[in-house]
């Protein structure tokens, strides 16, 4: 419930200002998928190529909000919906002070990736289906995780016993079973110019 006595302050300094400054738009580029279908990989190397050519970035690594922001939060249904909650609205801030976010959860639930959107806006939200079939997630799987779960040691793992539902209308699909880290890039680099990010 939103507090009375709490009164939004206009900055003098726009996202606008700060785009033209850094000679390219911010958006929040949205990498989802299970795990092992490429997210982290991608939106780092991604990061590295944008960095090399003057872009203003930030990379939200699900693992790394785990640890502090959200370090509070369970696995349930409801604590991932907090936990995207809460991502969605640091992508916001970050869009404000006119950065390139990438962010790679695995957002597993429609809902949630779609209730992100609504409030990002959709002008500034790229949805990023890395696709993997689970037999390539599990073979990329170095920490062992998915045999954790299929020998019931993981409970709620998603793609296992916790379901993935994919992307009803992505802004981008990369097939990860198929395409290298550097076609995948490339390709993602290609939609960003076509769309005029990169001012």
């Amino acid at each position: 419930m939103m507090n009375s006595n709490i009164i939004y302050h206009q900055a003098s300094v726009t996202r606008e200002g700060r785009n033209k400054l850094n000679n390219h738009r911010s958006v929040v580029l949205w990498f989802t998928g299970l795990s092992g279908s490429g997210k982290s990989t991608l939106a780092h190397t991604l990061e590295e190529k944008l960095f090399q050519k003057g872009c203003r970035t930030f990379v939200l690594d699900g693992d790394n909000v785990r640890h502090g922001l959200n370090s509070n939060l369970d696995f349930s249904e409801a604590g991932r919906a907090e936990n995207i909650r809460r991502i969605s609205e640091v992508s916001k801030l970050m869009l404000e002070a006119g950065l390139i976010v990438m962010t790679a959860f695995i957002s597993p639930i429609n809902k949630d990736r779609n209730e992100a959107r609504g409030l990002i806006s959709n002008d500034n939200f790229i949805e990023i289906y890395c696709k993997a079939s689970i037999e390539t997630c599990e073979a990329r799987d170095v920490k062992g995780f998915y045999k954790l779960a299929r020998s019931g040691k993981i409970k709620n793992y998603t793609g296992i016993d916790s379901p993935y539902e994919a992307p009803e209308n992505p802004d981008l699909i990369i097939d990860t079973d198929n395409q290298s880290i550097e076609e995948s890039v490339s390709t993602i680099l290609n939609f960003i110019e076509l769309n005029g990010i990169i001012i």
